[in-house]
């Protein structure tokens, strides 16, 4: 497994000044890119799952739908989308939650999940936590059982983990 973590770690790509100066973007589409890394990263996640009969997994708009729908083929679970409020077709329940220069919303079809079912939380990147924690409310909301909240990345100098406490989180590769 250190193997692979540091064949991640090695592929990310750091890209300054994105999206305004003063932010190092941490860039996972070389990963995405290159078959066997991406695989790896999947991996990584359903090995964290295995044996925990997980549900559904649930992803967050938009790179956790790649990680979380590839993850859910392999565990033999169900998808489930977290998009940004208005995004989707059908009627859904709505969580809001702060930015640093105000306010957005997640949500996720009233149906998407049924009470008692086990779900992962699947994203690329834990910073500040906000999307995170608007995500598992939704998820406890509905009924749902969370099993951990993973992450392919998590920035730790940004502290997004204390913003979920109380929810088991995991991540692969910290920075």
């Amino acid at each position: 497994m250190n193997d692979t973590l540091s064949a991640l770690k090695a592929a990310v790509r750091d890209v300054l000044d994105f999206p305004k100066p003063g932010i190092v973007f941490k860039d996972i589409a070389p990963i995405l890119a290159d078959a066997g890394l991406f695989r790896k990263s999947i991996d990584c996640f359903v090995r964290a799952n295995a044996g925990a009969k997980i549900d559904k997994v649930a992803g967050i708009d938009a790179r956790g739908f790649l990680f979380g729908s590839a993850a859910a083929y392999a565990l033999g679970a169900g998808f489930v989308p977290v998009r940004k409020k208005g995004k989707l077709p059908f009627e859904t329940r709505s969580v809001s939650y702060s930015l640093e220069y105000g306010t957005s919303a997640v949500e996720m079809h009233v149906d998407a999940i049924a009470p008692g079912e086990r779900v992962v939380l699947i994203d690329d990147l834990l910073a500040t936590g906000g999307t995170a924690a608007a995500a598992i409310e939704l998820i406890k909301s509905m009924g749902g059982v969370l099993v951990e909240a993973q992450f392919l990345i998590e920035l730790e100098f940004l502290h997004g983990r204390e913003r979920l406490k109380g929810s088991p989180v995991r991540s692969f590769l910290k920075y």
